[in-house]
């Protein structure tokens, strides 16, 4: 059993042994680079003295109050004084945590367990070991824990005992752009002293944006704060007074991106480090870890410049899919592509973060393309297409096909294969056949699907539902536009139009919700059961009718409302507490559809002469707009059967002795779950396990390039005069309520508020969990809170000068992550 252990003799394998800081520490000295020498005390040393079970059965408080009593045994302290002494007599030396759970790619633990710098003598050392053991059951980071998912009983705490360096100037880099993901550029922050001023956020550093080979930007921070070593050990914070002049020169800004690119190709992946240059200029590497704010990129084969389209984001999907839910979109994405671009193969459909996106990069560089998209995402995701037209005029995107020929001969061959035109003719001239053609639709595929196999049945049933229903849905909104040209209409009266429409599957499902709501008020033994927990008849026929539906119900490895009908439960619950008339759903309902039958009189009537046509254009756009919900109402239908088959083929697997329970199987794709043999459970547990984690990533970019850039994070154009102006630090925009804090101890943050604090340390960030929005007075885009800020997905502006006396509690101001702007709206009252 090691109680200690030199960097020179560590490496990342030894993660258990070591904790993650010492583990990269040590990759780092082996690979050469230019780490401080120091060495690590290992868990086997904490575990000597603490019983992580016991621990995490009581209070933090009384688990630090363990820690820092009990006595550190003799054997652990030989070994620490040992190395220590190998690092020279009484040499200054920063005493950091290095826990198992910590400097993860996807937690990065910054600043959650307690640093102690130019700890100085044997004594000082074994206490400030003793500290940093304790420091683990704070209360802050027991909280970060249990945000991320992680056993307190499985976490042990290594300690990193390392030369320190006596900083002129020293800071923080990142090998990709945290706020707008962009892997090509690296972004630095530094201030003169030690580097804990830029890490904690007590200082407004100067932040420095490397592209390539060149310094594409410098914002210089008022670097008012110093925090300097004390001869004999300790720190002191200098108030130096504000300074216009760049700490660092622009050789030094290239020679730590040079080092920055080094850390990074060592590891493969982009990294957070922390640099130190002394009095003699040279330049030390004393931490990296993985950035884990990144949303991950999809392959990209070719290398070449790509736009990825959130299409997870644009069904309100903001949750992953599950390994099952993508490989049916797989199959479909086959099929789509084969019919409309006559390519099964196509790179078209990608996947990232476990969720689903789409190559939009050949949509842009067309002339009908653009237009097509844009207009198509302004109905379905208007953001969406907003981030899209601001890569018009990036080169990479330029247009490349001006002509319509393609797209002309497209659309005219999928319109003769699928009889659109007739299609469309037919539901003009027949309605109500239309109508019931429709209706009719739900019976035949469901047949269909099942003399097919489930990836066959997702190939021939569910791409071919669109255009033999959207022509239909399409004709009734096609009238609705024409009238618009026929007649003059104010704002909002022809969406007045389409309130109450009959024919619409959403709104027979939601009506059939309250009319269960209705029974069960009205039958006492029904609401006795309903109110004891039981589940009444009327539930179970809602059920049968209704139960393949589903929240996220696009993904086919979450339960249906039959499986799970606590939704549905949830809602009658609501539907109960109605009272009176007025706001129940059947009055609402129907008032809408009697407005609109009153609308189309009105303009009937100012239409003189051409009445007859605005009543029958109106009359078809009543009953044919209301199918727009069935074509994603068919393909439910269908995954609700399929569904089905799946579970049942899981039920079998368990059976067999090769998953624990059936859900299990939509943590497998087709393939796999078809497998004759050998044991799938640690295919799933790994699988539940990144599903975990991405259930907690609270940022999805709508839009993402294939160097990682977030368009809609990158900073366009100045922010307007008369705004707070700081420095970017997380992207997003957020309006709420402000709530200044001066102290975190005992504050309270109504959920969706935005914090507005004077800076943050790391026993701020529990207040991020209910935060909507953070704006800090001090500290840079790299600093702990900022970092955290990213890892919770919140929007963040930090660096802006006098926010906590600008900015008062109750008002409503607005937080652009992307632009360091902030806006004060109202008073909030």
């Amino acid at each position: 059993m090691a109680l200690t252990i030199d960097f020179k003799s560590i490496d990342g394998s030894m993660l258990a042994t070591v904790g993650g800081k010492a583990a990269n520490l040590g990759e780092l000295t082996s690979a050469g680079l230019p780490v401080p020498q120091g060495f690590c005390v290992t868990t086997d040393a904490y575990r000597a003295v603490a019983q992580a079970d016991e621990l995490a059965s009581t209070t933090p408080e009384n688990a630090r109050r363990t820690l820092l009593e009990t006595p550190v045994p003799q054997d652990i302290r030989d070994a620490i004084v040992a190395e220590y002494r190998e690092l020279g007599d009484d040499v200054p030396v920063a005493v950091r945590s290095s826990a198992t759970a910590e400097d993860l790619p996807f937690a990065s633990f910054a600043g959650q367990q307690d640093t102690f710098l130019n700890v100085v003598g044997e004594d000082a050392v074994v206490d400030a070991v003793r500290r940093c053991w304790a420091s683990l059951w704070t209360d802050r980071a027991v909280s970060y824990r249990d945000t991320n998912g992680i056993d307190h009983t499985t976490t042990y705490l290594a300690v990193v005992v390392q030369r320190m360096v006596q900083s002129a100037v020293s800071g923080v880099m990142f090998t990709a752009n945290p706020v707008t993901g962009t892997r090509d550029q690296i972004v630095i922050d530094a201030s003169p002293g030690l580097g804990e001023a830029v890490v904690s956020g007590a200082v407004n550093p100067d932040h420095f944006v490397v592209d390539g080979g060149e310094i594409v930007e410098k914002r210089l921070g008022d670097k008012k704060f110093v925090i300097r070593s004390l001869p004999g050990g300790g720190t002191e914070h200098v108030e130096v007074g504000e300074s216009d002049e760049q700490c660092l020169t622009d050789g030094q800004i290239h020679a730590l991106a040079v080092l920055g690119r080094k850390v990074q190709q060592h590891y493969g992946s982009p990294q957070d480090t922390e640099w130190a240059i002394d009095d003699d200029g040279d330049l030390h590497l004393t931490q990296a870890r993985p950035i884990t704010t990144l949303f991950p990129l999809p392959d990209n084969p070719d290398g070449k410049a790509h736009v990825y389209f959130c299409f997870s984001l644009a069904q309100g999907l903001e949750r992953p899919i599950t390994p099952m839910g993508r490989a049916v979109f797989r199959e479909i994405a086959k099929s789509a592509l084969e019919i409309v671009i006559g390519d099964p193969k196509s790179k078209s459909y990608v996947e990232a973060g476990e969720r689903i996106f789409f190559d939009a990069t050949k949509a842009l560089q067309s002339k009908v393309g653009r237009e097509f998209i844009t207009r198509l995402l302004g109905v379905m995701e208007a953001r969406s297409s907003e981030v899209l037209r601001g890569l018009f005029d990036d080169p990479r995107f330029a247009i490349r096909n001006s002509s319509p020929a393609p797209a002309v001969k497209r659309v005219l061959r999928l319109g003769r294969r699928f009889n659109v035109p007739v299609t469309a003719m037919k539901a003009l001239a027949n309605p109500e056949k239309a109508v019931r053609n429709a209706l009719l639709l739900e019976r035949e595929i469901l047949e269909k699907s099942k003399a097919l196999s489930i990836e066959q049945a997702l190939q021939q049933c569910v791409v071919p539902v669109l255009p033999r229903l959207a022509p239909t849905a399409l004709i009734g909104f096609a009238m609705l536009g024409l009238v618009g040209k026929v007649v003059k209409t104010r704002p909002g009266e022809l969406q007045t139009v389409l309130r109450g429409l009959p024919n619409n599957i959403t709104t027979e499902m939601d009506m059939a919700m309250w009319d269960l709501a209705q029974e069960i008020r009205h039958d006492p033994v029904a609401l006795r059961q309903f109110q004891n927990g039981e589940r009444p008849a009327a539930l179970d026929r809602f059920l049968a009718r209704w139960g393949h539906r589903a929240v996220a119900e696009i993904d086919l490895g979450l339960p249906r409302w039959s499986d799970d009908p606590a939704h549905v439960i949830g809602v009658v619950k609501n539907f109960l507490r109605l009272e009176g008339d007025q706001g129940h759903p059947d009055a609402v309902f129907a008032r809408g559809a009697a407005e609109a039958e009153a609308m189309i009189d009105t303009l009937a009537r100012r239409a003189w002469g051409r009445g007859w046509f605005v009543r029958f254009a109106l009359r078809r756009t009543r009953l044919l707009a209301g199918l727009r919900e069935c074509p994603k109402y068919l393909i439910i239908t269908l995954f609700g059967a399929l569904r089905q088959r799946v579970t049942d083929i899981g039920a079998q697997l368990v059976a067999a002795d090769r998953l624990d329970t059936a859900d299990d199987v939509f943590f497998l794709n087709f393939e796999e779950m078809r497998s004759p043999q050998g044991d799938l459970r640690p295919l799933v547990a790994g699988r539940r396990e990144v599903y975990g984690r991405e259930m907690r990533r609270r940022h999805i970019p709508r839009v993402l390039l294939s160097d990682g850039t977030e368009p809609e994070a990158v900073h366009h154009g100045a922010p307007v005069e008369g705004d707070l102006v700081g420095t970017p630090a997380s992207a997003g925009t957020v309006t709420g309520i402000a709530r200044v804090v001066m102290d975190p101890v005992g504050a309270h943050l109504e959920p969706g508020e935005i914090l507005v604090a004077p800076s943050t340390d790391p026993g701020w960030t529990p207040l991020f969990l209910t935060a909507g929005g953070l704006v800090m007075e001090m500290g840079g885009a790299n600093s702990h809170g900022a970092v955290v800020a990213r890892e919770y997905g919140i929007p963040a502006v930090v660096g802006v000068r006098e926010a906590v006396t600008r900015i008062k509690t109750g008002e409503r101001i607005t937080v652009d992550g992307s632009t360091g702007a902030v806006i004060t709206l109202d008073d909030g009252s």
